[in-house]
């Protein structure tokens, strides 16, 4: 955008000045070829070779640094426009936090086999590539315990899964499942819920019901923690300091949302949030007129991404995700989201330097190549308009490969 609006000032001014040099000189001492020399000089020192690397060297040299600092970089646009972000919306699981949760306690109601309910849900669980999943499929081993085979599995989006054994029904998931289920807790599992809640761990519940899934009914309740990733604390804090706002976006309950948040420092959390409401938030966001940053890893997380002004995916997520964003952070550290914002104000600063060497020095050449200084005999042949127009090249090009030995 940058090289086009300077492209179209050069274009008018050296047009501009070529023809009013060819006039003025005609008028003085008539045509010949001297004032065919000296519009031809104007016309060679404007020729915007210079300004045509201007942009494209940087972004190039842009690419290959975000590239060394493992940020890559799927749209350019997207990069010159990380440094007017207002808002960085980032999503817990897998984000913030590692992603890797783990099984950290249960109960289920009286006369339930605590393993047996723990095995069903693991193998509920099996066909999903949620970090849940995960956490089930590693209780079960540690436990060495066989989980029933499981047939006609279907991801819920936003609420949880289900899948069928040869005699029942069953669902995994969290407070949304139970809503769209209209069930209630039973006491002794509400209770485990709000302590759990409490200490800042998810819950979901396995829910069973006859094969015709009529008679759903709360079977046994699991805690779940997540680990915050080290790194999270030290990069929101840069980003406030920025002035930037952050706030956390994820599906899961308010307490947990809220735990993590107090824990880095956050004070906005959207809780809860069903995928297709991610991608409404970020619209209502917008409609306030704030630069949007989405920061996500999950499928879930595509709609949001697509949305946002910037998509941002972190490596180790869904290729649905990355397909959706203009940047990855390949090593998924959220202190990346701090490099991208300063390659983003690296690569808009020398793209300021480079066009004032590529347009700026025409405000002094063009006038000396037109003759202003000609009555002191001071005059810019053809030949000397190319080598200042040649320097200006080399200056943009050395310019450019300086970003190099940036450290971000």
């Amino acid at each position: 955008v940058l090289a086009d609006k300077a492209a179209g000032w050069l274009f008018y001014i050296a047009l501009g000045a070529a023809i009013l040099t060819g006039i003025i000189w005609t008028a003085i001492s008539g045509f010949n070829l001297s004032v065919i020399e000296r519009v031809a000089t104007v016309l060679v020192i404007a020729c915007p070779h210079a300004l045509g690397l201007a942009i494209p060297l940087v972004v190039a040299n842009a690419t290959k640094l975000g590239a060394k600092n493992g940020i890559l970089v799927r749209d350019r646009l997207a990069l010159e426009k990380v440094r007017e972000v207002d808002t960085i919306l980032f999503d817990k699981t897998g984000t913030l936090t590692k992603g890797s949760l783990g099984v950290v306690g249960y109960q289920t109601l009286p006369g339930e086999e605590p393993l047996l309910s723990l095995a069903i849900a693991a193998a509920v669980e099996g066909d999903s590539e949620h970090p849940i999943s995960k956490a089930f499929q590693a209780a079960i081993t540690d436990k060495n315990l066989t989980q029933p085979k499981t047939t006609n599995f279907q991801a819920i989006k936003g609420r949880g899964v289900s899948a069928d054994t040869e005699s029942n029904r069953y669902w995994v998931g969290g407070p949304r499942l139970l809503e769209m289920l209209e069930l209630q807790l039973p006491q002794e599992l509400k209770t485990f819920e709000q302590e759990a809640s409490a200490d800042g761990q998810s819950v979901v519940h396995l829910v069973q019901a006859a094969l015709d899934g009529t008679h759903p009914s709360v079977q046994a309740s699991f805690a779940l923690s997540d680990v915050i990733r080290p790194e999270s604390r030290k990069a929101i804090e840069e980003l406030q300091a920025r002035g930037i706002k952050v706030a956390i976006v994820t599906g899961d309950s308010e307490a947990v949302a809220r735990s993590v948040a107090q824990k880095l420092g956050v004070e906005t959390v959207f809780a809860q949030v069903l995928p297709e409401n991610k991608d409404a938030m970020v619209a209502e966001l917008q409609k306030k007129g704030e630069m949007i940053a989405m920061v996500g890893d999950g499928i879930n997380d595509a709609p949001a991404l697509t949305r946002a002004d910037i998509g941002i995916a972190i490596g180790a997520g869904t290729d649905v995700a990355i397909e959706s964003s203009g940047i990855i952070l390949v090593k998924s550290d959220p202190m990346d989201v701090v490099k991208l914002l300063r390659l983003s104000e690296l690569n808009y600063r020398k793209m300021i330097q480079n066009l004032i060497w590529a347009a700026g020095y025409n405000l002094l050449a063009i006038p000396l190549a037109a003759g202003v200084l000609a009555p002191f005999n001071i005059v810019l042949s053809p030949a000397v308009g190319a080598l200042l127009m040649s320097l200006s090249t080399i200056i943009v090009a050395i310019n450019s490969q300086l970003m190099n030995r940036v450290k971000l």
